[in-house]
């Protein structure tokens, strides 16, 4: 047996995920798909715990300011960072994948990010927003999140902001899955330990749950 990251114990070979709790996100949501996907999961706020994890899930919906403000209240940033300069796993959902960046442009308000991936989320050039449903993706040769999906597999979407442009991405050696939406959107990120994804694993049925297992396969299990 293993420890979890609340003292408890892990069975052997299960990963200790944290859902990071800073007071947004679809937390049980998260929790029951990773549960369902064979983690040990806990939501907290803790942030020994979630340096501690085998890998740590950072949720978000709403804003990006609400969402950097939330980690800033609880210190999350430097345990997320320092996760990521080790090569500890670390997986970014929704608005929890837009903190990561740069920075955030809201109504012309622009806020300053975690700066852990390069670029700036900016509103969708689309006529019909928010996006909200089901769309296709299209993943780039070699990505581990899409292993094994087929290339009509869809997931679901609710968000009027994104990366547009992936460049900065693609030079700086992560492999960027992109849809489209009126326009092309950066959709899902895989960098070394850190990943994330603009839709909802979670809420993306099974295509959502063989994500979420590839990304479960990329966590060594602690001693």
């Amino acid at each position: 047996m293993t420890g979890r990251p609340d003292g408890g114990a892990t069975p052997r070979g299960r990963r200790r995920i944290v859902v990071l709790d800073y007071g947004s996100g679809n937390l049980r949501s998260a929790e029951r798909a990773l549960a369902a996907a064979g983690a040990d999961v806990l939501v907290t706020g803790d942030l020994a715990a979630a340096a501690d994890a085998d890998g740590l899930v950072v949720p978000g919906v709403g804003a990006f300011a609400a969402c950097v403000a939330g980690i800033e209240a609880i210190g999350a940033g430097p345990v997320i960072a320092g996760r990521v300069a080790a090569g500890r796993p670390v997986l970014g959902i929704c608005v929890g994948m837009q903190i990561l960046f740069e920075s955030g442009d809201e109504h012309g308000v622009v806020t300053k990010g975690l700066g852990l991936l390069p670029g700036t989320v900016t509103r969708l050039a689309a006529a019909r927003l928010p996006h909200m449903g089901w769309n296709t993706v299209q993943a780039p040769v070699g990505s581990v999140l899409f292993a094994g999906l087929p290339a009509d597999s869809r997931f679901y979407f609710v968000h009027s902001y994104a990366v547009a442009d992936p460049a900065a991405l693609t030079a700086s050696g992560a492999r960027v899955t992109t849809a489209h939406h009126d326009c092309d959107f950066v959709a899902a990120v895989e960098r070394g330990a850190l990943s994330a994804a603009q839709f909802h694993p979670e809420k993306s049925a099974d295509t959502g749950a063989a994500l979420l297992r590839n990304w479960l396969a990329t966590v060594p299990a602690g001693d």
